[in-house]
């Protein structure tokens, strides 16, 4: 195991010697006090993925006060899966882990997926194959999560319930459930999206943006087993509905340029 020094701002640290090859997969996962959780969701990881294709699992640390990340190195050395730990000095939150881990991962494709194990990883498959089935017809698509018999509390349920039926009101977004942690993206797409906090929550819009397509795959839901959620009714609905409106004034100012052709000049 190569360890970088944990006291810099961004450090990452390899559990595994990266392969020569690139891996088709890099599972990014955001996570705060996730001790508990984070072991079992990293097996479940492996088990989907190891018969299908080759992966990486990148974890973001995200000031963590518990022993989430031990609980990660120990359960991905102890399965040989090849790994990446991100810690961040200070909690930043879900958004800017996700595009920490997006720098550093490999794969081709980006699965997100929640650190509180709600987000089953038997699904990743079906993703993938939806993925494929995409890719032939343009660059740019986001696969979308949707949990359709959800395991939450009556209280969150409507929460998601009113923000989903704003965002679809202002958006036009496509997407049922765009708080679903599950997602498959391009890592080429990811890094064109413009970056801002919450930015997570309107990735199917941005992609859009570039042009791109949606598709929507049911998935399963679980109930939380230990912590507790990291959002509150604020910054779950109201605040989301703030940043809304910034999403909508982003897209529509968006200008995708049709290259017709490209000449070359003498030597370059």
């Amino acid at each position: 195991m190569v360890t970088q020094n944990m006291s810099a701002p961004s450090p990452a640290a390899s559990l595994a010697a990266p392969s020569s090859a690139t891996p088709l997969i890099s599972v990014l996962i955001p996570a705060k006090d996730e001790a508990g959780n984070i072991g079992q969701l990293v097996t479940e990881v492996v088990e989907a993925l190891r018969p299908v294709c080759g992966f990486e699992i990148v974890l973001v640390d995200d000031g963590s006060g518990d022993g989430t990340a031990a609980e990660f190195v120990q359960r991905c050395t102890a399965l040989g899966a090849a790994a990446q730990l991100i810690r961040h000095q200070a909690s930043v939150g879900q958004s800017t882990a996700l595009s920490t881990a997006a720098r550093h991962a490999r794969g081709r494709y980006l699965v997100t997926i929640d650190g509180d194990g709600q987000n089953d990883p038997a699904d990743i498959p079906a993703l993938l194959r939806q993925a494929q089935a995409l890719e032939a017809g343009g660059e740019h698509f986001c696969i979308a999560g949707f949990r359709h018999k959800r395991k939450d509390t009556e209280w969150k349920k409507i929460q998601s319930k009113i923000a989903n039926a704003v965002r679809r009101q202002i958006l036009d977004d496509g997407v049922p459930d765009t708080g679903c942690g599950l997602k498959l993206i391009p890592r080429a797409t990811w890094l064109r999206l413009p970056y801002f906090d919450h930015m997570h929550r309107y990735i199917p819009a941005l992609v859009r943006r570039l042009g791109g397509r949606i598709a929507v795959v049911p998935v399963n839901h679980r109930h939380r087993t230990a912590g507790v959620s990291k959002y509150t009714a604020w910054n779950r609905v109201w605040v989301g509905i703030v940043d809304m409106f910034g999403v909508r004034w982003l897209t529509r100012r968006s200008k995708q340029a049709v290259v017709a052709q490209v000449e070359t000049i003498g030597e370059i």
